[in-house]
C-alpha cells in the first residue's frame, strides 16, 4: 500500500528533472497515484519530454495560469485523463529580472504585477479552475519560500510569496466547508531552474546548512517532495491553512 494509492493528482511546474515538481510527481507515482501534468507555450514540449522520465509517463494538459480560456478549459482537459482529482500541486512562480537582484526600489508596477499574478494570484486561479474536479478530502498544496523575511536579492518575489502565503489561508477558509484542505510547504533553497534565474541567489543558499540544525543539501529535493506527498495524503485530514517548513530547521533559528 502506497501513501497515495488510487489518488489522482494534478502537478504544475514540471520543467526539468531538477525541479521540485518533478520529484513530487515521481514520488506521487511511486506511492500509487495517477499523475497529470500541466504546461504551456514553448515549455510544453519540454514538459512532455520530462514526463517520459517519470516511472510512468504522465499526460500533459495545456494550462497558462494567466489565460482565462485555459483556466476555464482546465477541468475538461483533465477529464480526458481522469474523472476527478484528489490533489493539486501548485509549483508555479515567475518574476521579470527587473524586479529581482537588488532592484526593489527601481522595479515598476507592470513587472511587479506580472510577478504577483503568476506567483501569488495563480494559486487562487488554479484552485478555482480545478474545483469542479475536487471533492471532500481533496488537498491543494503549494510551494513557498519563507516570506517572513526580506531576503537578499529576492525583492518583489519575496513580496509575491508573502501574498501567496496569505492567499493560501483565505483559500483554506473558503474551501474548507467543501472539505478541501489548502497547505504550503516552505522549502529551504534548492538549486532549481527557478532559483538559478534569480541573480545572486547564492547569497541566500550560502551557509544555509550551517544555520540548519539538521543540515541542508541544496541539491536534494526529496525531503520537500515527501512533505508535499504527505499533505496530499489522508494522513493530515484536519490540517489546513498550514505552512510546513522543510528547511533543516533553519526557520526556527536566529540569524
Amino acid at each position: 500500500m502506497g501513501l497515495l494509492d488510487g489518488k489522482k493528482i494534478l502537478v504544475t511546474g514540471v520543467l526539468t528533472e531538477g525541479s521540485i515538481a518533478f520529484h513530487v510527481a515521481r514520488l506521487a507515482q511511486e506511492q500509487g497515484a495517477d499523475v497529470v501534468l500541466t504546461s504551456f507555450g514553448r515549455q510544453f514540449r519540454l514538459t512532455e519530454a520530462i514526463a517520459r522520465r517519470l516511472p510512468l509517463e504522465a499526460p500533459v494538459v495545456q494550462l497558462d495560469v494567466t489565460d482565462d480560456e485555459d483556466l476555464a478549459a482546465l477541468a475538461d482537459r483533465v477529464r480526458e485523463h481522469t474523472d476527478h482529482l484528489d490533489g493539486v500541486v501548485h509549483s508555479i512562480g515567475f518574476a521579470p529580472q527587473s524586479v529581482l537582484g537588488d532592484k526593489f526600489l527601481t522595479a515598476e508596477w507592470p513587472d511587479v504585477a506580472t510577478a504577483l499574478q503568476i506567483s501569488a494570484y495563480s494559486l487562487k486561479s488554479l484552485s478555482v479552475a480545478a474545483l469542479p474536479l475536487l471533492g471532500t478530502g481533496g488537498s491543494i498544496v503549494g510551494l513557498t519560500f519563507d516570506a517572513r523575511y526580506a531576503w537578499p536579492v529576492y525583492d518583489w518575489m519575496g513580496v509575491a510569496k508573502a501574498a501567496f502565503e496569505s492567499t493560501s489561508r483565505y483559500l483554506a477558509r473558503d474551501l474548507g466547508p467543501k472539505g478541501i484542505r489548502v497547505n504550503l510547504v516552505s522549502a529551504g533553497p534548492i538549486k532549481t531552474t527557478a532559483a538559478k534565474s534569480i541573480p545572486g541567489f547564492e547569497s541566500i543558499e550560502s551557509g544555509w546548512s550551517d544555520r540548519s540544525p539538521l543540515g541542508w543539501d541544496v541539491t536534494d529535493a526529496e525531503p520537500t517532495a515527501r512533505a508535499v506527498a504527505a499533505l496530499l495524503s489522508d494522513w493530515f485530514p484536519a490540517t489546513s491553512g498550514e505552512i510546513v517548513h522543510v528547511d533543516g530547521g533553519a526557520h526556527a533559528m536566529g540569524f
